[in-house]
């Protein structure tokens, strides 16, 4: 069978829309009609006329597509793409925090459970922290789940007092600052762009720390030829895609819950309807509040 066209007769016969973060395999980015980071992803979920959604990403991302367009019809293009930090960092753990600092806003990171977004003033994504917490009146923020984001947020919001959750991305933290160094060494006049999700000895040798989106636009901007990318190796698709005649090397970070999509995945989702995302409508209300103050947020950017 040939899969890929099938794929594209399905999409028209059923008005849908592919999307993929730049973490998936090269060969579902090459299908999807968008693709991105998390945060693009939300809103084009959001604002797309298509009723059908494919999502190919981690469990978090699909079901804050699901709580923003909850009129449509969302599925997961494989329901073995999760995150770790997501399914490691409990509700109680926040409940806890809520507790001990009732004059605190939550704010979680949008790599987070449906239910911890249903507890939180809003979220936000790692391009979007920084402005997210500035904008909010309370001095004091609990900022969950991920520790290292968190820290560059406190860093980067000296007149906030931010309380931090103890997640963590493990493919951002178990980068050392040692590697790093080692590929500046090899690769004199690269220049380091890393995700804030990794540790601070990391971020302190790096020229540029910001959102995967971020760190691609920069690479495609800067008049530099060569870069050292300190966050996921799937971005390597569309860094070539865009930027063929500059030279990328990455300490090695794979995420093996976001490989797990197929081609044949996709196709079953759109012939089959399999892995749709249903969420309870209480839920979905609740969770909205915090999605939707994202979005608007990000928007006053």
């Amino acid at each position: 069978m040939n899969f890929l066209k099938e794929i594209e007769n399905l999409k028209e016969v059923k008005n849908a829309i592919i999307l993929a973060h730049y973490y998936q395999p090269g060969e579902i980015q090459e299908i999807a009609d968008y693709v991105g980071d998390s945060y693009y992803l939300s809103k084009i979920a959001q604002q797309s006329p298509a009723q059908f959604i494919v999502f190919c990403g981690v469990e978090f991302m699909v079901e804050s597509a699901k709580i923003l367009s909850p009129d449509k019809r969302v599925f997961w293009g494989n329901t073995d793409s999760n995150c770790k930090m997501v399914d490691e960092f409990h509700d109680e753990e926040l409940i806890e925090l809520m507790e001990l600092h009732q004059d605190a806003a939550v704010v979680s990171y949008v790599n987070s459970s449906t239910r911890i977004k249903t507890m939180s003033y809003t979220c936000c994504t790692s391009s979007s922290a920084v402005p997210t917490v500035k904008s909010i009146e309370n001095k004091k923020i609990i900022f969950v789940p991920d520790k290292n984001l968190g820290s560059y947020v406190a860093e980067q919001c000296p007149e906030k007092e931010i309380i931090l959750g103890k997640g963590k991305c493990y493919v951002h933290d178990n980068v050392k600052a040692e590697e790093v160094l080692k590929l500046i060494e090899l690769n004199p006049g690269a220049l380091v762009l890393t995700h804030p999700e990794c540790q601070k000895e990391v971020r302190d040798i790096s020229d540029y720390i910001g959102s995967t989106g971020n760190i691609l636009n920069y690479a495609i901007k800067s008049d530099k030829e060569s870069f050292i990318i300190v966050t996921e190796m799937g971005i390597t698709h569309i860094l070539g895609k865009k930027c063929p005649e500059k030279k990328f090397y990455f300490p090695k970070m794979i995420c093996g819950g976001m490989k797990r999509t197929t081609i044949e995945d996709v196709y079953r989702c759109l012939n089959y309807e399999e892995n749709e995302i249903l969420l309870p409508e209480d839920v979905i209300e609740k969770a909205a509040l915090a999605l939707s103050n994202m979005i608007r947020l990000g928007e006053k950017r």
